[in-house]
């Protein structure tokens, strides 16, 4: 039980960002902007259906994430932000085709009409591709972050294991193959592993690679705080599809029920699906113990996650 109430205990007001991890998302803003083709430039069309899925607000969790773990081992957000910048642009090429109609189907994105309702279903194919190939061209360039090419070849190896069959796309091919059928809890935590927990994962671990961290036991210690994060932030999306504003979370609430689409709150119920929250939280807060006061920004985000409104 104690564990649980340090989980949520925060100075940080609930689904608010520190000021620090506020810089960082301002931050990275101004680094997505570099990086996206002008809008002006021919394919012009498709430039701005990949502007329209980038730019169009979003908490930068994952980002955020990269930030976090590289300055808690001393690196600038200069030579983290290709990293900060790929996994976000990857985050927003996977939105874009979830939302497709063969996908999810869903018209509304972050208060917005999705990217294929806005620019049709053939460009935001387009501008998923696009946007994809732009995460790892920025990822290999070494122009703009000064790392060497051994650590920036781990780094494409570890975002392109995030994104394939046993990352993002795998995880969605559980999800299509659930709608509708009862999943054990062991099933869905596999299915929320892949889809949404492979790219928070890649983050962390992108940042501290950024960083020059490679002590093993850190790396492990990192990968559990992530683990445990990603299912904890896949959870609290569960919780929100059920009690959140629709105002606030920017997205179609109750979707998922009217979908049949298995969460935890349909297989575990809702009080339940709550507790396991706070004990992931209580478990990501415990792997990160050890690196001290330099894990003060991964601490927020793990109560930012528990405790969000969007």
């Amino acid at each position: 039980m104690a564990a649980q109430e340090n989980a949520i205990n925060t100075s940080t007001p609930a689904s608010d960002l520190s000021p620090a991890l506020r810089a960082f998302a301002a931050h990275a803003d101004e680094a997505l902007a570099r990086a996206l083709p002008p809008v002006e430039q021919p394919p012009a069309r498709l430039h701005q259906a990949m502007h329209y899925a980038v730019t169009g607000g979003g908490k930068r969790m994952r980002p955020l994430l990269v930030y976090a773990t590289g300055t808690a081992f001393g690196a600038s957000l200069a030579r983290l932000d290709a990293a900060a910048v790929a996994v976000e642009i990857i985050h927003a090429y996977s939105l874009v085709h979830d939302d497709l109609p063969a996908m999810d189907d869903d018209a509304l994105r972050r208060g917005r009409p999705t990217c294929h309702i806005a620019f049709g279903e053939a460009m935001a194919i387009l501008a998923g591709d696009a946007l994809q190939a732009l995460a790892f061209e920025i990822l290999t360039d070494a122009g703009l972050n000064g790392i060497d090419a051994a650590t920036r070849l781990e780094m494409l190896r570890v975002l392109a294991g995030a994104c394939g069959s046993h990352g993002m796309a795998g995880g969605q091919a559980f999800d299509l193959s659930a709608v509708g059928q009862r999943l054990s809890v062991e099933e869905l935590e596999r299915m929320h592993v892949h889809k949404t927990g492979a790219l928070i994962r890649a983050s962390v671990r992108l940042g501290a690679l950024a960083a020059g961290c490679t002590d093993a036991g850190t790396l492990d210690a990192l990968e559990r705080y992530a683990h445990c994060a990603g299912l904890a932030f896949q959870i609290r999306d569960d919780i929100l599809d059920i009690e959140g504003n629709p105002a606030q979370i920017g997205k179609t609430p109750g979707k998922d029920a009217a979908q049949s689409k298995p969460t935890y709150p349909a297989i575990i119920g809702l009080q339940a699906s709550t507790r396991h929250l706070a004990e992931l939280t209580a478990q990501a807060l415990q792997s990160i113990a050890p690196l001290g006061e330099s894990a003060r920004d991964l601490r927020d985000l793990a109560r930012f996650i528990a405790e969000r409104e969007s």
